[in-house]
């Protein structure tokens, strides 16, 4: 609870009392701190409006990042070693994630590299792939600031290209698989990135490195296009289209190896599972479940959340992810307020020409169901979710974009959280989620 200095009271059950009604009489307010971009918002709640604040559960980062990594690789799950499925001769692809992702691949790469290179690899036969999926490319600089700039002076660093792939197979599913025409020439692929939840995927990391990570628009999009269907929801992983599928494809490309980082709320490693691609990813899922699914008694009437600040803010794409889950946890008629600088606009090009103002959300909703469109789907999401709770954005976009956009835009926070309870009614109750993209609220109702 919220402070306003010393108070002095008597002794006893009547200092008990007196104190509780002079705590009553100052008005206190929670402070809740959100990170924005790389810098933070706070807000003060009324005490008599604060439910809680939802996080994951406070799990300390390891005291040597790079010694956990090691850990992971000399302890791998349900394979060999590395250095002892490579072969000197081999070509080796390593797939990292792109700059709209967290994992810290300037972490994770060094003990592979050097694994690779106690094998009898030099680095002339390593190539990095940076998996876009659908998302732009990216700068020399941020390619550097991913890998480290020792790694990017070493290793061949190449991002993934849409327009250059070339079919492979199609799934039980019918989906045509195409996939990035430089990873296929290699011997021997290592995939890489960060666990979490995923709100249609179940699980990020694993073979989602491969699909989307690395594959054309079309496979992606007939992918995607399964996460109407029930399954398709966060932390699940049988019976989930959208995550089969991507491991069906992980195993037509052929995922020799898998190493991902478990990060805590700050972003900061506490886990490296490796190996197996299937195995070590199902060890990475457990563990991710421990610690972001947070069971709550009652829904709220308004939610404050933040993707968690730079890159999960990066733009309203990305920024997105965050209303999903906190939609879990506000009741319908609610309003949720999210946090986002969105320094990239509004992202993947077909997300932002869907939120240009022609269509209403529930039209947006309608087209979907017609003609489904890769990053059109995710403004339908957010659509549907405005319709049940209405959207409150805190942002740093530009005020043409702002304008068109059919959901709430403001400039800080203290101005929408005022909004909303003018909307909601003085006796709201007000549930934060400071890390809203990792943190999978559950109510069992």
């Amino acid at each position: 609870m919220g402070h306003a200095g010393a108070i002095i009271s008597p002794g006893g059950e009547g200092g008990v009392k007196y104190k509780r009604k002079v705590l009553l009489e100052a008005g206190l307010n929670m402070k809740v701190s959100l990170n924005y971009g790389h810098t933070s918002m706070t807000l003060n709640i009324p005490d008599e409006n604060y439910m809680e604040t939802l996080k994951p559960k406070e799990v300390k980062e390891v005291v040597d990042p790079i010694a956990e990594v090691r850990r992971a690789l000399a302890n791998p799950i349900g394979s060999k070693k590395l250095k002892e499925l490579v072969s000197s001769q081999d070509k080796i692809i390593i797939l990292v994630s792109d700059v709209s992702r967290p994992c810290p691949s300037y972490i994770l790469l060094p003990p592979i590299l050097n694994e690779l290179n106690e094998a009898g690899l030099s680095n002339d036969q390593i190539t990095i792939i940076f998996g876009l999926g659908v998302h732009r490319k990216q700068t020399e600089e941020e390619k550097k600031r991913l890998v480290g700039e020792e790694v990017y002076n070493q290793i061949k660093c190449i991002d993934h290209d849409i327009d250059n792939c070339v079919k492979i197979g199609t799934t039980k599913r019918g989906n045509k698989v195409s996939v990035f025409k430089e990873a296929l020439k290699s011997d021997f692929i290592i995939a890489t990135g960060n666990l979490e939840f995923h709100y249609f995927a179940g699980f990020s990391g694993g073979a989602k490195a491969v699909a989307p990570g690395i594959c054309s628009r079309d496979t992606t999009a007939n992918n995607h296009k399964h996460f109407l269907e029930p399954g398709a929801k966060a932390g699940i992983i049988k019976g989930n289209p959208v995550r089969e599928e991507m491991e069906e494809i992980g195993e037509m490309v052929g995922i020799n190896f898998m190493v991902n980082a478990v990060l805590n709320s700050h972003k900061k490693i506490v886990k490296v599972v490796a190996g197996d691609v299937t195995k070590a990813h199902r060890e990475g899922a457990k563990y991710i479940n421990d610690i972001f699914s947070v069971k709550i008694d009652s829904l709220a009437d308004i939610i404050i959340t933040s993707p968690g600040g730079y890159p999960k803010d990066i733009d309203l794409y990305q920024t997105h992810k965050a209303m999903e889950n906190a939609s879990l946890a506000v009741k319908k008629g609610g309003i949720i307020i999210v946090v986002g600088e969105c320094k990239d606009g509004l992202g993947e090009g077909k997300f932002a020409q869907a939120l240009n103002g022609e269509l209403s959300p529930q039209e947006l909703i309608e087209e979907l169901k017609k003609n489904f469109i890769l990053g059109r789907h995710k403004a339908s999401r957010v659509a549907s979710i405005h319709l049940e709770s209405e959207i409150y954005l805190v942002s740093n976009l530009a005020e043409e974009i702002k304008k068109n956009l059919f959901i709430k835009s403001f400039n800080s926070l203290e101005e929408a959280f005022s909004e909303a309870i003018k909307a909601q009614g003085e006796k709201v109750k007000v549930l934060v989620m400071p890390y809203g993209g990792s943190t999978l609220p559950v109510f069992k109702g």
